[in-house]
């Protein structure tokens, strides 16, 4: 019997519980790399969006700009987020990127179709604690940001990225593949910015400007593209 995206999320609604144990768990960062071009996506779009519904994931959906060519260009695609996914591909020494393909942590690839796959590397991200914790409040027309690593020296170098996001977007394609359908899109993110480095000898704190009211992630990850080590969000 196939996984079923009903299924997938099921798995999902246990591993949350058992989350619930870690004393020191901050939510899964999925990145989804997509198209409004790739025949391939909606799927994958599809299971992002029920992603996004949880309180225990920061489910991003990263636009890329490679599929414009074939005949309609992605109205949320942006360069940046092409070179996030060839930066992962660099990091594990290839040089191949596709759609749709979904990052669990910043360290674990997988084919966006495949919900059962993507259940099991979420569920290894919670088997153990993250290695910084994050937190992020609103203060005024600033967000106020802290982090602390939880790691004997050495440390490696990190990177705090402030990512924003617009909940749900829906598009008419009217050419290309896709020609005549309207597509869905969950977290779709609008910017994703490095703010500070950072050695993670002193807790880390900034204030950062709102530049307007859409949801927001503090992603704090290896330098490199390396794997994630805390994140959280704010509304």
């Amino acid at each position: 019997m196939k996984p079923t995206l009903a299924g997938a999320l099921l798995a999902l609604v246990m591993i949350g519980q058992g989350a619930m144990a870690e004393e020191r768990h901050g939510p899964v960062v999925v990145e989804l790399f997509t198209s409004q071009g790739c025949s391939s996506c909606p799927p994958a779009d599809a299971l992002l969006g029920e992603l996004a519904m949880r309180e225990d994931v920061i489910a991003l959906a990263l636009h890329v700009d490679y599929w414009d060519y074939i005949g309609w260009e992605d109205t949320f695609a942006m360069p940046e987020m092409t070179a996030r996914q060839h930066g992962y591909a660099h990091a594990q020494g290839s040089t191949v990127v596709y759609t749709p393909q979904i990052v669990v942590g910043g360290r674990d690839h997988v084919v966006g179709v495949r919900p059962m796959a993507v259940a099991d590397l979420i569920q290894a991200e919670y088997a153990a604690s993250d290695p910084v914790t994050v937190d992020v409040a609103r203060d005024g027309a600033e967000i106020r940001v802290s982090a602390e690593a939880h790691m004997d020296p050495p440390r490696p170098a990190m990177v705090v990225q402030v990512v924003t996001f617009s909940p749900h977007e829906e598009v008419r394609i009217e050419r290309g593949e896709r020609a005549g359908t309207v597509s869905s899109h969950y977290n779709v993110v609008t910017s994703w910015q490095v703010v500070a480095d950072w050695d993670g000898s002193l807790p880390f704190n900034a204030r950062i400007a709102s530049q307007n009211a859409q949801p927001m992630a503090i992603i704090v990850q290896v330098a490199g593209q390396g794997p994630i080590l805390g994140a959280a969000r704010i509304d």
